[in-house]
């Protein structure tokens, strides 16, 4: 039996260390059940271990297969909380519940698998050579290119799912610094090159580890810790300046159970309790809050749906406190003759009129851009798997890219709602001025509901994606959420303050407004596809058949 033939063979020891290490790689995400400060090195070790075993491959079919399985299982246990809103939240039975996530962990998976297949591939003409620093250098360049280029790929087509990008779990660590300049998938290619070296340097034999080659194998590592020691000092580079005053801000968490949203039976009870927590007095007579945000469709029916006394309630609040009020409702409008429905965020204060509430023409409005599959639009050929959940879906219009942001006193607050923010090209969009629309966000404010996925960890994966925004604009981010993580972030991506998930309560802070502009902000995700293309065009052009070699 050939070593390929036996490495398809099911149960081969190698599928379940594959297997394994996609488990342990989904691990490096968020913090829990490992520390913050293991995440980026088990992440980059984890894939190292992976590209080490790709490199061993005798073809570009075996090497592909090898990473599917890895991403499958990535995928699958990152990944797991969807099986919560599907089962728990949407009746859909368990068996189908589970083999949906596992359907999406074999697509997601196959964006791995063509990366490495290509890379194997494009490397052919230089695995002559690896006992030469060109020959390592260049096999791992293109690895790494090739990995961030279909990480790209898996967050931009079919609407995109970006979640678990491998630049994720660099947060913090060595390469955190370099967000600001190159974004996240810059951060990809950095901690993707990273684990290629090390995976080369682990395939050097024992007798180049003996001689003058055990440099030359060595030469990819030392790089990409030159890479991490720049990333240090980048982290110590100030991209931004204060503006204006700080405001007091009121972050609001209401926990209320999933099941009980969007039930008719528990608006009133639900309402009640947003309404106590944002008219709370503040702790100190001098920090009473300039804004109080509350979370996605923290009104959920559609605001035509609602009685004016319910509007009363909320301009009563907006009147005691003295304060602009930040909301997620559905709103339902008309456009052109055309009945529009969009997921909103409407900001309002004691002077906002009952009627431009109900008619949803108040000023200060923000439609959801970036709706999700299944949840806000249903795609072509999926109505059959819709109909066998419960959810309360929408058929929502989009909104633009760019539109108009809030102004509070100074500040300016660039609002976006669920998971808009795990698409960093369009958040930046914010953050740039207008011709149309103004000056860009000095504040950005993400309100999301996570009820759907319980105490799991799409609470805390989707902390750490807010706090990559942070980093890559130099803007605090604010979230307001359902049931977590309600959090505070500075410019520098540092969580100031949290509170506990699926836990009722008010989290009120002084934030200051930011301005300046990152390279990221200015090129966005020009500069490392650029890079990316560049190189997997060059192996390309200088790639030859293995038999023009002999």
């Amino acid at each position: 039996m050939t070593k390929a033939t036996h490495f398809w063979r099911v149960g081969s020891p190698l599928v379940a260390i594959l297997l394994a290490l996609g488990a342990i790689h989904a691990l490096s995400f968020a913090p829990g059940p490992l520390p913050p400060w293991a995440l980026p090195f088990v992440q980059i070790f984890s894939l190292a271990f992976l590209a080490h075993h790709t490199f061993r491959s005798s073809s570009a079919r075996q090497a592909a297969f090898k990473v599917y399985l890895f991403g499958i299982s990535n995928f699958a246990v990152g990944l797991y909380w969807l099986f919560i809103s599907m089962h728990e939240h949407g009746g859909l039975a368990a068996p189908l519940a589970g083999a949906a996530v596992l359907l999406l962990a074999a697509a997601m998976a196959i964006y791995y698998a063509l990366a490495v297949g290509l890379a194997w591939w494009l490397s052919e003409g230089h695995r002559h050579a690896l006992s030469s620093y060109r020959g390592q250098l260049m096999t791992a360049t293109i690895w790494a290119s090739s990995w961030t280029f279909f990480e790209w790929l898996r967050g931009t087509l079919f609407t995109g799912l970006p979640w678990l990008n491998i630049g994720y779990a660099h947060v913090e660590g060595l390469l955190a610094g370099w967000a600001p300049v190159v974004g996240v998938y810059g951060l990809a290619w950095l901690a993707a090159f990273a684990a290629a070296a090390i995976g080369l340097f682990a395939n050097s034999n024992a007798k180049d580890r003996e001689d003058e080659n055990s440099a030359k194998s060595a030469m990819g590592v030392g790089i990409a810790v030159v890479a991490g020691l720049a990333g240090i000092i980048l982290s110590h580079v100030t991209w931004w300046q204060p503006h204006g005053s700080p405001i007091i801000v009121r972050l609001v968490q209401g926990n209320t159970p999933q099941s009980m949203k969007f039930n008719p039976q528990y608006l009133q009870q639900s309402q009640m309790d947003y309404l106590q927590l944002a008219s709370l007095a503040p702790r100190e007579p001098d920090s009473a809050p300039d804004l109080i945000v509350l979370p996605e469709t923290v009104i959920p029916l559609l605001q035509d749906r609602i009685s004016p006394d319910l509007w009363k309630q909320w301009l009563s609040v907006a009147r005691q406190s003295q304060a602009t009020l930040i909301l997620g409702v559905p709103l339902h409008d008309q456009t052109d003759g055309r009945d529009r429905y969009t997921n909103s965020a409407i900001a309002l204060t004691a002077d906002t009129p009952i009627d431009a509430l109900m008619s949803a023409q108040v000023a200060d409005r923000y439609d959801k851009h970036h709706l999700v599959p299944f949840g806000e639009f249903i795609p072509t050929g999926f109505h059959w798997f819709v109909k066998a959940m419960h959810i309360p879906l929408g058929d929502f219009d989009r909104g633009q890219v760019r539109q108009a942001l809030f102004t509070i006193d100074d500040q300016t607050i660039a609002p976006d709602i669920c998971y808009e923010d795990v698409f960093g090209e369009e958040i930046i969009e914010s953050v740039k001025p207008s011709a149309d629309h103004g000056p860009g966000a000095t504040i950005l404010l993400n309100i999301s509901n996570l009820g759907w996925f319980g105490d799991s960890w799409a609470l805390r994966q989707h902390l750490q994606i807010s706090r990559m925004r942070a980093l890559e604009t130099a803007r605090p981010m604010l979230r307001s959420t359902n049931t977590g993580m309600t959090a505070a972030i500075d410019p520098n991506g540092k969580v100031r303050a949290v509170l506990e998930p699926m836990s009722k309560g008010v989290l009120d802070v002084e934030v200051q407004g930011a301005t300046g502009l990152t390279p990221y902000v200015r090129w966005g995700n020009t500069l490392i596809l650029g890079w990316t293309l560049f190189w997997l065009g060059a192996a390309f052009a200088r790639r030859r058949p293995e038999h023009e070699m002999k």
